[in-house]
């Protein structure tokens, strides 16, 4: 029996079919957030539909790079075999969430409206963030910004309860809850790691190109007299001339002030992030 092929579950994605807007999926990891929506996406296919996936999470991503919001339209097989090539990146530019809450936020809502001019329905696949203040933080401001037609809750035992609470005391949200599934393998923090590791070699992979870019490029702008230096091996969004971000790159930076970049998506590239 696949992973979500009971009942409940199936019950749940009809009905969620059924809507137009945006589904927000939540859950601890390795609760199955990705799985549950990958099937959702492929009976959406069967029906007939085009839907949007917005890919939220930042460290284990099923589309793009790491530390970008990716987007996917969906609406044949192919498409679902081809999930993990991009269709619209958003650069966050880390794979955490503490500090980049806003522009984690902002990369997210952004994604939802560019997906949304494609599809009348769209899905979000979270981070596994969801306790503590900043992993509540980060709930609350999505929910209140994308505002979702409905939050399908996947529970591994009590977890999301505070969370659940918080998003329906404030925000007035329709949560769907169900338990996650016991035959969704959970990985290692080493795993993780090597799972982030693979992504990162992926998003680096040759053909490579070294590109000179000025201090100028940057944004945030870099203030008069800022020691460039600093900014070696940092990891960069790549971005072309209408603010989408092409991929991702590094900096490279000498001791005398010269600065380039290492990227495989330069030939658009009017900024760096």
């Amino acid at each position: 029996m696949k992973p979500f092929d009971d009942d409940t579950s199936l019950n749940l994605r009809h009905r969620l079919l059924g809507l137009k807007g945006v589904v927000m999926l939540i859950g601890g990891s390795d609760t199955g957030k990705t799985t549950f929506a990958r099937q959702l996406l492929a009976e959406g296919v069967a029906a007939g539909r085009t839907i949007g996936f917005v890919d939220a999470d930042l460290a284990r991503p099923t589309v793009g790079p790491p530390a970008c919001v990716g987007i996917k339209v969906v609406s044949t097989r192919a498409d679902l075999d081809m999930l993990h090539e991009a269709d619209g990146l958003r650069f966050v530019g880390s794979t955490a969430p503490q500090g980049v809450i806003v522009p984690h936020v902002v990369a997210v809502a952004t994604a939802v409206e560019a997906a949304r001019r494609r599809a009348d329905l769209v899905i979000i696949d979270t981070t596994s963030e969801i306790t503590g203040v900043v992993g509540q933080t980060l709930k609350y401001h999505l929910v209140e910004l994308v505002r979702p037609t409905a939050i399908v809750a996947i529970h591994r035992g009590g977890e999301l309860d505070p969370l659940e609470g918080m998003l329906s005391r404030f925000l007035s949200t329709r949560i769907e809850v169900i338990d996650t599934d016991r035959s969704i393998p959970i990985s290692s923090p080493l795993e993780r790691q090597a799972e982030l590791i693979k992504a990162f070699q992926a998003a680096f992979a040759s053909p490579l190109e070294r590109w000179r870019v000025a201090p100028t490029v940057f944004a945030p702008t870099l203030p008069e007299g800022f020691p460039v230096n600093r900014l070696h091996g940092m990891l960069v969004g790549v971005q072309d001339p209408n603010a989408r971000c092409l991929g991702l790159g590094a900096i490279e930076a000498s001791e005398e002030g010269s600065l380039g970049v290492v990227t495989s998506v330069g030939e658009e590239m009017r900024g760096l992030r």
